[in-house]
């Protein structure tokens, strides 16, 4: 192996820290700050260090050779955008404020590429004629912009962060499965190389669009997604993108519908309480407005609407909750009273729980009065079934009715089957085999490289600070010289050795600095092996200590070099 230079602490930029950063939140942020690896620059924007550089280049460097593998090829494109292509696939509005928008000297629109789909089909549409020249899948890593409301959790939540995003072009749709199963495959590969735990979840296209859609989510509680998972079989899902067959029963033997008085009951809560029955027995009526046009929402009243899913059903319509001035204007809405049955000009979706034959206790649309025995599909009728509610611990698996078991996740890589939104906006067409033009099919596949850090630091992580994967790690081994000239000259020896062999090197060599502080930095930085020349350094013996496990070892020069170049 070549000969790599030694990294020597005394000469590093960077310092660490004693005290968490006073805006840390999450175990990622507190750690990477403290250890030397990131800076603040902004909010959401972070700075690299050279030992942060050095994981966030060894993250990207296994991402490139699984790419490569699967017959990728690496490109780079611009970060500043044209207005033009996202404007023709309507991405320009659809984004909203998350998107960096800029004009140049002459009053030109631009943006920062927040994802670079409609690039890389212009790309393709200059490059391909004909149908000999796909398949093809491209990629690159390169740093992403989004105007974040609420920029959080270190390099978590970033305006600008660095993904990997890669882009499938096929003629016909079982290429594209073809490149998709590709590049699911590629992505388990990655994930555990980088040492994650991961589920693979099935997931909501969003703004991205198209049909299949899964994400690769890492459990964290820093996470910001929320994934069900069931203990009984492989189903895993965002909580999002979980649906629900919908299920009608026999309401033959239901009553029919009665007023009844139910003063002071404006909330589900005050209603089951003065009737005396469980808030599941009542249905509650959510109104929104969908690009100023009201909606009415249906759920059972013990469940909350999903607000993520209701805007996703209508995307790109903007979804607003009604406000008192909408009441004013609508005197046939009653606040605290709104049922289904008899609403006029009010569209009504529903949760697939409020199936027909179900029978319900809702607001009569009267103040001061329910109405009992409220049947769906006889009493009122359902414009569109939709999976509304939030998701709760214990709700059925939809694969084999076990109840689900709910945990928190960071989004570490996103694949989508997009089929043909961008190259219809685009008009991206090859010659096909009969001469004919061919309308190419596409897929997008995302990694948070930036992110993946902050991840990789969340799971192995423990009270004495970083822990990290032997092939992400900024080092292999953490040489440390207790401080007095024959240890420090000792450390510098072994350090040269063991660099001549390959191995990557970081030693502590400061002057001035107490051992006690040095082998806290050396668990805080958490380089996988830790080599101490100590007391023993005179007689040519050091410690070895595994991070990760935390066993120590007395041996030899010789024989430590020996198992580190091993």
């Amino acid at each position: 192996m070549a000969n790599v230079p030694v990294q020597r602490m005394s000469q590093l930029m960077a310092k660490t820290l004693r005290d968490d950063p006073a805006d840390a939140e999450v175990l990622s942020h507190k750690l990477l700050v403290r250890a030397g690896y990131v800076r603040r620059t902004a909010a959401g924007i972070w700075s690299w260090l050279p030992l942060g550089k050095r994981v966030l280049a060894n993250v990207e460097r296994i991402v490139r050779e699984e790419m490569d593998a699967v017959g990728a090829q690496e490109v780079l494109l611009p970060a500043i955008l044209p207005r033009e292509p996202y404007e023709a696939t309507g991405r320009w509005d659809e984004y909203g404020p998350e998107l960096f928008r800029l004009q140049d000297r002459k009053g030109g629109d631009y943006l920062l590429g927040p994802t670079h789909e409609e690039i890389f089909t212009l790309l393709v549409k200059d490059q391909a004629s004909s149908y000999k020249d796909l398949p093809v899948i491209l990629y690159q890593i390169q740093n992403k912009y989004r105007d974040e409301a609420r920029p959080r959790a270190g390099i978590l939540r970033g305006r600008e962060f660095l993904m990997k995003d890669s882009y499938s072009f096929d003629t016909e749709d079982e290429g594209l499965a073809r490149s998709y199963a590709l590049h699911r495959e590629a992505y388990q590969r990655i994930f555990a190389r980088l040492g994650l735990d991961y589920r693979i979840c099935a997931a909501t296209a969003g703004a991205m669009g198209g049909s299949k859609s899964e994400e690769f989510l890492a459990p964290a509680e820093a996470g910001e997604d929320t994934f069900a998972d069931c203990p009984n079989c492989d189903f895993a899902a965002n909580t999002e993108a979980i649906t629900y067959e919908l299920k009608p029963v026999d309401a033959a033997d239901v009553p029919a519908a009665e007023d009844i008085p139910t003063p002071d009951t404006p909330t589900i809560e005050t209603l089951a309480a003065s009737l005396g029955v469980p808030a599941s027995a009542t249905l509650k009526n959510l109104l929104v407005k969908v690009d100023g046009e009201i909606v009415a929402v249906g759920v059972p009243g013990d469940r909350e609407v999903d607000m993520d899913k209701v805007e996703a059903h209508f995307a790109p319509a903007v979804v607003e909750l009604v406000t008192e001035t909408d009441f004013a204007a609508r005197p046939d809405l009653v606040r605290g009273y709104v049922g289904p049955q008899g609403l006029d000009k009010v569209t009504y979706i529903a949760d697939p729980r409020v199936a027909p034959g179900t029978s319900w206790i809702t607001g009569a649309n009267k103040a001061g009065t329910h109405t009992k025995n409220v049947v769906a599909g006889r009493d009122f009728e359902v414009d569109s079934y939709v999976d509304v509610v939030v998701v709760q611990e214990g709700d059925p698996c939809p694969k084999c009715g076990t109840g689900l078991v709910l945990d928190r996740a960071i989004e570490i890589g996103h694949i989508f089957q997009l089929g043909r939104k961008y190259t219809d906006a685009l008009k991206l067409d090859v010659l096909g085999q009969n001469g004919k033009p061919v309308r190419v099919t596409m897929g997008s596949y995302g990694i948070g490289v930036s992110r993946a850090v902050a991840a990789i630091a969340e799971q192995s992580a423990d009270d004495k600070g970083l822990c990290w994967p032997k092939e992400v790690a900024p080092a292999d081994v953490h040489v440390v010289a207790a401080g007095k000239a024959l240890q420090t000259e000792l450390a510098l020896d072994i350090s040269q050795k063991l660099a001549a062999a390959g191995v990557r090197v970081l030693v502590d060599d400061r002057a001035g600095v107490s051992p006690g502080v040095k082998f806290t930095d050396s668990e805080l930085i958490g380089v996988p092996q830790i080599l101490v020349a100590g007391r023993r350094a005179g007689d040519g013996v050091v410690e070895l200590k595994d991070r990760r496990t935390g066993e120590r070892e007395e041996l030899t020069v010789e024989e430590a070099v020996a198992r580190l170049t091993a």
